[in-house]
Protein backbone atom coordinates (compact mmCIF):
# COMPACT_ATOMS: atom_id res chain seq x y z
CA UNK A 1 0.00 0.00 0.00
CA UNK A 2 1.32 3.44 -0.91
CA UNK A 3 2.16 5.62 2.07
CA UNK A 4 0.94 9.21 1.86
CA UNK A 5 2.54 12.40 3.08
CA UNK A 6 0.48 15.62 3.10
CA UNK A 7 2.36 18.74 2.05
CA UNK A 8 1.45 22.20 0.85
CA UNK A 9 1.05 22.76 -2.88
CA UNK A 10 2.63 26.19 -2.35
CA UNK A 11 5.77 24.55 -0.94
CA UNK A 12 6.01 22.17 -3.88
CA UNK A 13 5.54 25.02 -6.33
CA UNK A 14 8.24 27.07 -4.64
CA UNK A 15 10.74 24.23 -4.87
CA UNK A 16 9.87 23.41 -8.46
CA UNK A 17 10.23 27.08 -9.46
CA UNK A 18 13.52 27.81 -7.72
CA UNK A 19 15.27 28.36 -11.07
CA UNK A 20 12.24 29.66 -12.99
CA UNK A 21 11.03 28.27 -16.30
CA UNK A 22 12.64 28.66 -19.69
CA UNK A 23 11.61 32.33 -19.70
CA UNK A 24 12.88 32.92 -16.18
CA UNK A 25 9.35 33.15 -14.80
CA UNK A 26 7.46 31.07 -12.28
CA UNK A 27 3.88 29.92 -12.80
CA UNK A 28 1.19 31.33 -10.52
CA UNK A 29 1.26 29.71 -7.08
CA UNK A 30 -1.96 28.06 -5.85
CA UNK A 31 -3.40 29.02 -2.48
CA UNK A 32 -1.29 27.86 0.44
CA UNK A 33 -4.38 26.21 1.95
CA UNK A 34 -4.59 23.76 -0.97
CA UNK A 35 -3.15 20.36 -0.06
CA UNK A 36 -2.14 17.30 -1.97
CA UNK A 37 -1.16 13.74 -1.16
CA UNK A 38 2.32 12.67 -2.21
CA UNK A 39 3.14 8.99 -2.55
CA UNK A 40 6.39 7.48 -1.36
CA UNK A 41 7.46 7.10 -5.00
CA UNK A 42 6.91 10.81 -5.64
CA UNK A 43 3.56 10.67 -7.45
CA UNK A 44 1.00 13.30 -6.57
CA UNK A 45 -2.66 12.60 -5.85
CA UNK A 46 -5.43 15.11 -5.27
CA UNK A 47 -6.43 15.28 -1.61
CA UNK A 48 -10.05 14.51 -2.50
CA UNK A 49 -8.97 11.25 -4.16
CA UNK A 50 -11.11 9.27 -1.74
CA UNK A 51 -9.90 5.91 -3.05
CA UNK A 52 -6.30 6.65 -2.07
CA UNK A 53 -7.29 8.13 1.31
CA UNK A 54 -9.61 5.24 2.06
CA UNK A 55 -6.95 2.68 1.30
CA UNK A 56 -4.65 4.46 3.73
CA UNK A 57 -7.30 4.76 6.44
CA UNK A 58 -8.46 1.16 6.06
CA UNK A 59 -4.94 0.01 6.83
CA UNK A 60 -4.55 2.38 9.77
CA UNK A 61 -3.76 1.35 13.35
CA UNK A 62 -7.07 2.75 14.67
CA UNK A 63 -8.94 -0.24 13.22
CA UNK A 64 -9.27 -3.42 15.27
CA UNK A 65 -8.32 -6.73 13.69
CA UNK A 66 -11.86 -8.01 14.26
CA UNK A 67 -13.28 -5.09 12.31
CA UNK A 68 -10.76 -5.46 9.48
CA UNK A 69 -11.79 -9.10 9.10
CA UNK A 70 -15.33 -7.99 8.22
CA UNK A 71 -14.28 -5.87 5.24
CA UNK A 72 -14.92 -8.85 2.99
CA UNK A 73 -18.62 -8.61 3.91
CA UNK A 74 -19.07 -4.87 4.45
CA UNK A 75 -16.96 -3.49 1.56
CA UNK A 76 -16.29 -0.12 3.24
CA UNK A 77 -14.16 1.41 0.46
CA UNK A 78 -16.62 0.60 -2.30
CA UNK A 79 -19.61 1.56 -0.15
CA UNK A 80 -18.30 4.99 0.85
CA UNK A 81 -17.25 5.70 -2.72
CA UNK A 82 -20.74 4.76 -3.90
CA UNK A 83 -22.22 7.23 -1.40
CA UNK A 84 -19.88 9.94 -2.69
CA UNK A 85 -18.03 10.59 0.57
CA UNK A 86 -14.95 12.78 0.06
CA UNK A 87 -12.21 13.70 2.51
CA UNK A 88 -13.68 17.23 2.74
CA UNK A 89 -17.31 16.14 3.19
CA UNK A 90 -19.47 17.05 6.17
CA UNK A 91 -20.98 13.74 7.25
CA UNK A 92 -23.47 12.62 9.89
CA UNK A 93 -23.30 8.94 10.86
CA UNK A 94 -26.55 7.88 12.51
CA UNK A 95 -26.50 5.33 15.33
CA UNK A 96 -22.95 4.03 14.76
CA UNK A 97 -23.22 1.39 17.50
CA UNK A 98 -19.72 0.46 18.57
CA UNK A 99 -18.22 2.57 15.78
CA UNK A 100 -17.30 0.11 13.02
CA UNK A 101 -17.64 2.75 10.32
CA UNK A 102 -16.54 5.53 12.70
CA UNK A 103 -13.08 3.95 12.73
CA UNK A 104 -12.94 4.74 9.02
CA UNK A 105 -14.88 7.99 8.76
CA UNK A 106 -13.17 9.73 11.68
CA UNK A 107 -9.63 9.60 10.26
CA UNK A 108 -10.88 10.08 6.68
CA UNK A 109 -12.59 13.38 7.51
CA UNK A 110 -10.47 14.76 10.36
CA UNK A 111 -8.20 17.08 8.35
CA UNK A 112 -10.50 18.62 5.75
CA UNK A 113 -14.04 17.44 6.51
CA UNK A 114 -16.24 16.93 9.54
CA UNK A 115 -17.79 13.84 11.08
CA UNK A 116 -20.78 14.06 13.39
CA UNK A 117 -21.99 10.87 15.10
CA UNK A 118 -25.18 10.34 17.03
CA UNK A 119 -25.16 8.64 20.39
CA UNK A 120 -27.63 7.54 22.98
CA UNK A 121 -27.33 8.56 26.62
CA UNK A 122 -24.26 7.02 28.24
CA UNK A 123 -25.90 7.74 31.61
CA UNK A 124 -29.12 5.96 30.63
CA UNK A 125 -30.60 2.81 32.20
CA UNK A 126 -27.80 0.52 33.43
CA UNK A 127 -27.00 -2.50 31.24
CA UNK A 128 -29.36 -1.41 28.45
CA UNK A 129 -28.07 -1.94 24.92
CA UNK A 130 -28.38 1.77 24.10
CA UNK A 131 -26.44 2.81 27.22
CA UNK A 132 -23.69 0.26 26.62
CA UNK A 133 -23.36 1.24 22.95
CA UNK A 134 -23.06 4.90 23.96
CA UNK A 135 -20.35 4.12 26.51
CA UNK A 136 -18.44 2.01 24.01
CA UNK A 137 -18.62 4.64 21.27
CA UNK A 138 -17.66 7.58 23.48
CA UNK A 139 -14.87 5.54 25.05
CA UNK A 140 -13.48 4.82 21.58
CA UNK A 141 -13.53 8.51 20.64
CA UNK A 142 -11.88 9.67 23.87
CA UNK A 143 -9.19 6.97 23.77
CA UNK A 144 -7.80 7.99 20.37
CA UNK A 145 -7.76 11.78 19.90
CA UNK A 146 -5.33 11.45 16.99
CA UNK A 147 -8.10 9.79 15.00
CA UNK A 148 -11.26 11.29 16.51
CA UNK A 149 -10.42 14.67 18.07
CA UNK A 150 -12.58 16.53 15.53
CA UNK A 151 -15.61 14.23 15.74
CA UNK A 152 -18.78 15.91 16.99
CA UNK A 153 -21.29 13.95 19.07
CA UNK A 154 -25.04 14.63 18.98
CA UNK A 155 -27.28 12.85 21.46
CA UNK A 156 -30.18 11.42 19.50
CA UNK A 157 -32.89 10.57 21.99
CA UNK A 158 -35.88 9.43 19.96
CA UNK A 159 -38.38 10.41 22.64
CA UNK A 160 -37.28 14.05 22.20
CA UNK A 161 -37.21 16.34 19.13
CA UNK A 162 -34.34 15.16 16.93
CA UNK A 163 -31.88 17.83 15.82
CA UNK A 164 -28.79 16.57 14.02
CA UNK A 165 -27.33 20.01 13.34
CA UNK A 166 -28.23 23.29 11.65
CA UNK A 167 -30.67 22.90 8.78
CA UNK A 168 -28.97 22.45 5.41
CA UNK A 169 -25.49 22.10 6.91
CA UNK A 170 -24.40 18.58 5.90
CA UNK A 171 -23.28 16.94 2.67
CA UNK A 172 -23.99 13.31 3.58
CA UNK A 173 -26.02 11.39 6.16
CA UNK A 174 -25.19 7.69 6.53
CA UNK A 175 -26.84 4.84 8.36
CA UNK A 176 -25.65 1.26 8.43
CA UNK A 177 -27.99 -1.58 9.49
CA UNK A 178 -30.25 0.63 11.61
CA UNK A 179 -33.43 1.28 9.67
CA UNK A 180 -35.00 -2.06 10.63
CA UNK A 181 -34.60 -1.08 14.31
CA UNK A 182 -36.26 2.28 13.70
CA UNK A 183 -39.13 0.63 11.82
CA UNK A 184 -39.54 -1.89 14.63
CA UNK A 185 -39.52 0.94 17.18
CA UNK A 186 -41.74 3.24 15.07
CA UNK A 187 -39.13 6.03 15.06
CA UNK A 188 -38.15 5.78 11.38
CA UNK A 189 -40.28 8.73 10.26
CA UNK A 190 -38.87 11.14 12.86
CA UNK A 191 -35.27 10.14 12.15
CA UNK A 192 -35.65 10.40 8.38
CA UNK A 193 -37.27 13.84 8.80
CA UNK A 194 -34.29 14.99 10.89
CA UNK A 195 -31.89 13.66 8.24
CA UNK A 196 -33.79 15.57 5.55
CA UNK A 197 -33.60 18.83 7.50
CA UNK A 198 -29.87 18.66 8.20
CA UNK A 199 -28.84 17.89 4.61
CA UNK A 200 -28.02 20.52 2.03
CA UNK A 201 -30.09 20.59 -1.15
CA UNK A 202 -28.47 17.94 -3.33
CA UNK A 203 -27.06 16.17 -0.27
CA UNK A 204 -26.92 12.38 0.03
CA UNK A 205 -28.66 9.95 2.36
CA UNK A 206 -26.88 6.59 2.23
CA UNK A 207 -28.61 3.52 3.64
CA UNK A 208 -27.32 -0.02 4.09
CA UNK A 209 -29.61 -2.57 5.71
CA UNK A 210 -30.46 -6.26 5.78
CA UNK A 211 -32.74 -7.05 2.83
CA UNK A 212 -35.88 -9.12 3.34
CA UNK A 213 -37.44 -11.26 0.63
CA UNK A 214 -39.55 -9.26 -1.84
CA UNK A 215 -43.10 -8.79 -0.58
CA UNK A 216 -42.25 -9.54 3.04
CA UNK A 217 -44.30 -7.82 5.73
CA UNK A 218 -42.01 -5.02 6.96
CA UNK A 219 -43.39 -5.14 10.50
CA UNK A 220 -42.72 -8.86 10.84
CA UNK A 221 -39.44 -8.81 8.95
CA UNK A 222 -38.05 -5.84 10.93
CA UNK A 223 -38.45 -7.93 14.09
CA UNK A 224 -36.05 -10.40 12.44
CA UNK A 225 -33.66 -7.63 11.37
CA UNK A 226 -34.70 -7.42 7.70
CA UNK A 227 -36.68 -4.97 5.57
CA UNK A 228 -38.00 -5.32 2.00
CA UNK A 229 -36.12 -3.03 -0.36
CA UNK A 230 -39.28 -1.72 -2.04
CA UNK A 231 -40.66 -0.73 1.37
CA UNK A 232 -37.47 1.15 2.24
CA UNK A 233 -37.50 3.07 -1.03
CA UNK A 234 -41.15 4.05 -0.54
CA UNK A 235 -40.59 5.02 3.10
CA UNK A 236 -37.58 7.23 2.36
CA UNK A 237 -39.19 8.88 -0.65
CA UNK A 238 -42.22 9.73 1.51
CA UNK A 239 -39.77 11.66 3.72
CA UNK A 240 -38.94 13.87 0.73
CA UNK A 241 -35.88 12.11 -0.71
CA UNK A 242 -35.44 10.82 -4.26
CA UNK A 243 -33.78 7.50 -5.03
CA UNK A 244 -30.61 8.26 -6.99
CA UNK A 245 -29.05 4.82 -7.31
CA UNK A 246 -28.77 1.37 -5.78
CA UNK A 247 -25.88 -1.06 -5.63
CA UNK A 248 -25.32 -4.77 -5.04
CA UNK A 249 -21.95 -4.12 -3.35
CA UNK A 250 -23.19 -5.70 -0.11
CA UNK A 251 -25.47 -8.40 -1.49
CA UNK A 252 -25.22 -12.05 -0.45
CA UNK A 253 -27.36 -14.55 -2.41
CA UNK A 254 -26.51 -17.28 0.13
CA UNK A 255 -28.65 -15.55 2.76
CA UNK A 256 -32.02 -17.38 2.89
CA UNK A 257 -33.43 -14.95 5.53
CA UNK A 258 -35.38 -17.62 7.42
CA UNK A 259 -33.35 -18.30 10.56
CA UNK A 260 -34.50 -19.08 14.12
CA UNK A 261 -32.93 -15.92 15.55
CA UNK A 262 -33.38 -13.74 12.48
CA UNK A 263 -30.38 -12.01 10.98
CA UNK A 264 -28.54 -12.39 14.29
CA UNK A 265 -28.25 -16.11 13.60
CA UNK A 266 -25.57 -15.25 11.04
CA UNK A 267 -22.10 -13.90 11.71
CA UNK A 268 -20.90 -11.89 13.45
CA UNK A 269 -23.61 -12.45 16.12
CA UNK A 270 -24.03 -16.27 15.97
CA UNK A 271 -26.89 -16.18 18.46
CA UNK A 272 -27.26 -19.97 18.31
CA UNK A 273 -23.71 -20.36 19.56
CA UNK A 274 -22.09 -23.53 18.30
CA UNK A 275 -25.32 -24.97 16.92
CA UNK A 276 -24.92 -25.21 13.11
CA UNK A 277 -22.03 -22.78 13.44
CA UNK A 278 -20.22 -24.07 10.34
CA UNK A 279 -23.43 -23.78 8.29
CA UNK A 280 -23.95 -20.13 9.18
CA UNK A 281 -20.27 -19.35 8.84
CA UNK A 282 -20.42 -20.68 5.27
CA UNK A 283 -23.37 -18.39 4.50
CA UNK A 284 -21.51 -15.36 5.82
CA UNK A 285 -23.03 -12.04 6.78
CA UNK A 286 -26.47 -10.97 5.59
CA UNK A 287 -27.73 -9.93 2.18
CA UNK A 288 -27.82 -6.12 2.27
CA UNK A 289 -29.37 -3.41 0.16
CA UNK A 290 -27.22 -0.34 -0.52
CA UNK A 291 -29.31 2.67 -1.49
CA UNK A 292 -28.32 6.25 -2.29
CA UNK A 293 -30.98 8.96 -1.97
CA UNK A 294 -30.75 12.67 -2.74
CA UNK A 295 -32.43 15.63 -1.07
CA UNK A 296 -33.90 17.67 -3.95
Amino acid sequence: MRSLLFVSIAALSSLACAGGNSEGKCPATPSASTTTAVTASGGVLADNDVDARLRQVLGGPQRSEANRARDVYRHPRETLEFFGVKSDSKVVELSPGGGWYTEILGPLLKDHGQLTVTSGNENGPPNSEETEDAKKLLGKLHADPASYANVKVVHMITTEPIVLGPDGSQDVVLTFRNLHNWTDGKTDGAILAAAFRVLKSGGTLGIVDHRAAPGADPVKSSDKGYLPEAYVVELVQKAGFKLADKSEINSNPKDTKDYPEGVWTLPPSYRLGEKDHAKYQAIGESDRMTLRFIKP
